[in-house]
C-alpha cells in the first residue's frame, strides 16, 4: 500500500511538470517581450528574447519549460499505461519538450530590428540559426499531433468527450497559426509589410501551452484516466 502510495505521489509531481512548465513560459515570455528594450511584440518572434545581453532569460525558459513537459510526458505515461495513446501520447509530448531545450540550446539569429541594430530584413543565417528554424517546425509538429492523438484517447471515454474537441480544435488553431506566422516572418523579413508576426506567434504559443497546462491539470484533479 505504501508503495502503491508513494508511486501514485511520484506521477502527481511528474504530471504536476505540464501544469508548471507551459503556464510559467506564458508568464516570461509576456514579461520579457513587454519590458525588453527595443523588443517588438508586434514583429519579433518569442526566440528572438534569448538574443542581447538578457538573452538568458528565455533561454532558461525554454530550458526549464522543456524539461517540466518531459516530466508531464512521463507521468502521462506512467498513468496512461495501456490502450490508445498510451505510447504516442507521452512520447510526442517528450519530443516537444526536447525540442524546446533544444530551441534554448540553438539561438535563433538577429532579425527584424532586434537586438537594436540587427537588420529589419533578412540577415545572413548561422549554423545554430539554421537549427533553431528547422527545430520550430518539430516543436509545433509534434505539438499539433500531440493535440489529435490525446483527443482520440479522451474520446474514448464519454465524460471527456468535451475535453477531446477542445483538444482537436487546438490542434487546429496551432497548426494554422504556425503557418500564418511563417508566412507573416517571410513577408517582414523581404520589406513586404511590417506583419503583425509577433502577435501571431504569441497566440499560437497561449493557445498550444494552455492547452498542455489544461490537460496536466485534468488528469491531475478531474478526470484521472484509467488504464
Amino acid at each position: 500500500m505504501t508503495s502503491t502510495r508513494a508511486r501514485d505521489r511520484l506521477t502527481r509531481w511528474l504530471l504536476a511538470g505540464g501544469v508548471v512548465g507551459p503556464l510559467l513560459f506564458i508568464v516570461v515570455f509576456l514579461v520579457e517581450g513587454a519590458t525588453r528594450p527595443g523588443y517588438s511584440v508586434w514583429r519579433n518572434f518569442v526566440s528572438e528574447l534569448a538574443l542581447s545581453d538578457q538573452g538568458w532569460e528565455q533561454i532558461a525558459n525554454f530550458i526549464v519549460c522543456g524539461l517540466l513537459c518531459v516530466t508531464f510526458a512521463i507521468g502521462l505515461r506512467r498513468t496512461w499505461r495501456t490502450g490508445k495513446a498510451s505510447v504516442w501520447g507521452p512520447l510526442l509530448m517528450a519530443l516537444f519538450g526536447l525540442s524546446l531545450v533544444v530551441a534554448g540550446v540553438f539561438v535563433t539569429d538577429p532579425a527584424r530590428g532586434y537586438p537594436p541594430g540587427a537588420p529589419l530584413k533578412g540577415g545572413p543565417q548561422t549554423w545554430h540559426g539554421a537549427i533553431h528554424g528547422t527545430n520550430a517546425l518539430v516543436a509545433f509538429g509534434v505539438l499539433t499531433a500531440a493535440c489529435f492523438v490525446l483527443a482520440r484517447r479522451f474520446g474514448l471515454q464519454p465524460e471527456n468527450r468535451g475535453w477531446a474537441t477542445y483538444s482537436r480544435v487546438t490542434g487546429v488553431f496551432v497548426l494554422a497559426l504556425f503557418v500564418l506566422g511563417t508566412a507573416s516572418g517571410a513577408l517582414d523579413e523581404i520589406g513586404v509589410l511590417s506583419a503583425p508576426t509577433g502577435l501571431i506567434q504569441r497566440a499560437q504559443i497561449i493557445i498550444g501551452w494552455s492547452w498542455i497546462a489544461l490537460t496536466a491539470w485534468r488528469l491531475l484533479f478531474v478526470a484521472r484516466p484509467r488504464g
